[in-house]
């Protein structure tokens, strides 16, 4: 496999275990990019844009990206907050007043962004079309009844917490939030980044398909692997129904899921789009900061640990990210930031000023800590305390 890009003087280690991501670990298309104190030090691609093409993949493929959207959207409503649009201690119905039917009425904004709402699931799980309608999701969660006393216990929102957070997002500013990604973060940070892809940089993205699952085990660890599979297998558990939310599952190669704006699950980027936008939470990009140090102290906060009423292990969170620990390994106790469902990771370490981005066009059955978004990872701690 030839592997394209560069990696600065040290990193050497990084271009290393990318190609043995394709070597060992069964990668077909991928990159990598890292960002050091918001400069590029590493950026690597390689493989077929498609999973099962084989035009190669070039500097700016890009790959829907599933959960690491989170990330994005969380930021969105950090940076209302900082600019005091929003305030996360505040009742989400005061802002939103539909959402306080069936006992929501305390659910606070902090409370949305730490999965803690109680509302990972709907009794009526939303078609692929229905879920691109935001009219549609928000009477969706609006009328649902928690699962649990929000704020009480956390719960993973697979699906919802893009309902939740775009909803709020378009009642705050009356824009939607993949509009607010774009003008507020992907224009200023000229970000290859997308929550509801434009029509004309279709084609710059890549298909992308579940390939099989490699022998180096990954993912949720922190618990017996029976009870993550019963879990899953469960129709009628929570963890099933929170992912399967949407129903049946999307298609994601169809541009018509593509083009609308899932914050939960559809964003899109290059490995560069994620690197460069966390890079910008900590610290400046080409004159551009993000993140206020208050604001920043504020997202990488605990607000939930402990067990996971959907992931069935111990989860961490803070303010809309996923925080260092067992079943979502970063670089180092302080790392913030969100993984995507079989492959895609974007994180940032403030203390070491690295931001990372991964992306793939082959999912696996990881949920938080995939196999080589973790050799990757690896090698950047190798490089930075070599």
């Amino acid at each position: 496999m030839d592997v394209n890009g560069t990696v600065a003087e040290g990193f050497e280690p990084v271009r290393e275990a990318f190609a043995a991501n394709f070597a060992t670990l069964g990668d077909r298309g991928a990159a990598v990019t890292v960002y050091r104190d918001g400069h590029k030090v590493v950026d690597l691609w390689g493989g077929t844009r498609d999973v099962d093409g084989t035009e190669p993949w070039e500097r700016d493929t890009a790959q829907i990206v599933r959960s690491a959207t989170k990330g994005v959207a969380a930021a969105v409503l950090l940076l209302l907050a900082q600019r005091g649009q929003l305030d996360p201690d505040a009742p989400v119905a005061a802002h939103w007043p539909e959402y306080k039917e069936h006992g929501k009425e305390h659910t606070r904004v902090r409370h949305l962004l730490a999965h803690r709402a109680g509302v990972p699931a709907v009794d009526r799980p939303l078609t692929p079309a229905e879920a691109a309608d935001p009219d549609l999701t928000a009477a969706a969660v609006a009328a649902q009844t928690p699962a649990w006393e929000p704020g009480a216990e956390h719960g993973y929102h697979a699906q919802t917490f893009g309902w939740l957070t775009g909803e709020l997002v378009r009642r705050v500013t009356g824009r939607t939030i993949g509009r607010w990604i774009a003008e507020e973060l992907a224009r200023p940070l000229d970000l290859d980044l997308w929550v509801g892809l434009p029509e004309a940089v279709a084609g710059r993205v890549g298909r992308v398909a579940r390939t099989e699952a490699s022998a180096t085990p990954g993912g949720l660890r922190t618990r017996p692997r029976r009870a993550v599979s019963d879990a899953y297998a469960d129709p009628g558990s929570l963890t099933r129904r929170a992912f399967a939310a949407i129903t049946p599952m999307p298609d994601e190669n169809d541009p018509a899921y593509r083009a609308a704006a899932l914050p939960a699950s559809n964003g899109i980027a290059t490995a560069d789009g994620l690197a460069r936008f966390y890079a910008a939470l900590i610290g400046e990009v080409d004159g551009v900061r993000l993140f206020t140090p208050e604001t920043l102290s504020a997202a990488r906060s605990e607000q939930s640990a402990g067990p996971d009423r959907v992931l069935v292990v111990n989860t961490r969170f803070g303010l809309g990210y996923m925080l260092h620990g067992g079943a979502s390994p970063l670089l180092s106790p302080g790392s913030f930031g969100h993984p995507g469902r079989g492959g895609a990771l974007g994180f940032a370490d403030p203390e070491s000023g690295i931001a990372f981005g991964y992306v793939t066009n082959g999912f696996r059955k990881s949920v938080t800590a995939d196999p080589r978004a973790q050799s990757l990872i690896r090698a950047v701690r190798t490089a930075i305390t070599a």
